[in-house]
């Protein structure tokens, strides 16, 4: 029983401290993804994180995204929804469940797909830094656009092959965005069960 209530001590000194650095860290100094750089071999195109804030306010695209958008045959007004569609969860639930072997195995997986430019090695830190961070500062929920804010890299790659491996598993973009919203963690977040690493 002491063992027990030692390691839940410790993992709740753990989150609060990770999550103390992370506050410091989105001081207005901070950085935040600026840009997606898609990235496949030598074709490398970047997408302004503001090009995807303006579509998630006003349904509207500029630049490169429209045409990404009439490419992919996704209808604007469709993805400025999901862009903004959040999902509420506790934080500190988060951080710790981000912290166990199913958490790391989770961030691992999509730190193929995205990571800081150019350092696949940091993308599962980076990843984990963003959930946190972007439920912090949004008072518990996280959207796409949230979650770019608070990801600590300017430059955020997405590696395409490893992207459409991903979405083949899913036959639309809603679809994807559904499995990931209910996955565990949805458990969880109702049961208010705390995962045990």
């Amino acid at each position: 029983m002491k063992r027990r209530s030692r390691r839940q001590r410790l993992l709740a000194s753990l989150s609060g401290l990770m999550l103390g650095l992370g506050l410091g860290l989105s001081s207005p100094a901070a950085l935040a993804a600026e840009n997606l750089v898609f990235v496949s071999g030598a074709f490398r195109r970047s997408i302004a994180v503001a090009d995807l804030e303006l579509l998630a306010k006003t349904g509207e695209a500029r630049g490169l995204l429209i045409d990404v958008l009439r490419f992919s045959r996704q209808d604007p007004a469709e993805m400025a929804r999901l862009l903004n569609q959040s999902i509420s969860l506790p934080v500190t639930l988060v951080s710790r469940l981000l912290n166990t072997r199913i958490g790391e195995a989770l961030l691992e997986r999509l730190a193929q797909v995205v990571y800081p430019l150019r350092a696949p090695g940091v993308g599962l830190p980076a990843l984990r830094s963003a959930v946190v961070m972007g439920l912090a500062n949004n008072q518990g929920s996280i959207s796409a656009i949230s979650f770019l804010r608070a990801y600590p890299a300017q430059e955020l790659e997405v590696n395409i092959p490893a992207l459409l491996a991903v979405v083949q598993k899913a036959s639309s973009v809603t679809e994807l965005v559904r499995f990931f919203s209910e996955s565990p963690l949805d458990g969880l977040r109702k049961n208010g069960d705390e995962p045990t690493p």
